[in-house]
This record gives structure tokens, C-alpha cells and sequence, in this order.
């Protein structure tokens, strides 16, 4: 099997992320989670990477992934909206 490529990975990230995004809105739309916990696994992950981006050597990936948990973060309405 050979390496995957960067196009490889990229895609395969993108598609990561797309179905943990439906599958977290569905989570919501069901009422297994409401959209304050939503928020806060969310709030959880970004906080993650923004740690790593100060302790592993690839800061701006992690920054870069952070941002995006905080993109899909900010699309989910809280209950106070």
C-alpha cells in the first residue's frame, strides 16, 4: 500500500470533520445532547489544540484546527439565542 499523500490526508480530514459535524447536529436535532453541551465538547476540543499549539513544534496546525472547531462552535445556537 503506498503513503498517502497530502491531497490524501486533507481530504480524509475534511471528511472527518464533515461527518463528526452531522453527526454532532444529529446528536443535537435528537435531543441526546443540547446545544450547551455541544458547545462545551467543542469549547473542549479547540482548547486542546490551542494547548498543543504551545507545547508540539506544528503550532500553526494546530491553531489551524482549533479555528475550525471554533467555526462549527459558533454555528450551533445556544439556548440563549
Amino acid at each position: 500500500m503506498s503513503t498517502p499523500g497530502v491531497t490524501d490526508l486533507t481530504t480524509a480530514g475534511m471528511a472527518a470533520l464533515s461527518i463528526c459535524e452531522s453527526l454532532l447536529l444529529a446528536l443535537i436535532e435528537l435531543k441526546i445532547l443540547d446545544a450547551r453541551e455541544a458547545r462545551a465538547l467543542l469549547v473542549d476540543a479547540a482548547a486542546t489544540h490551542r494547548t498543543a499549539a504551545l507545547l508540539l513544534p506544528d503550532a500553526d496546525e494546530h491553531c489551524a484546527i482549533a479555528a475550525h472547531i471554533e467555526r462549527i462552535m459558533d454555528a450551533i445556537k445556544s439556548p440563549d439565542q
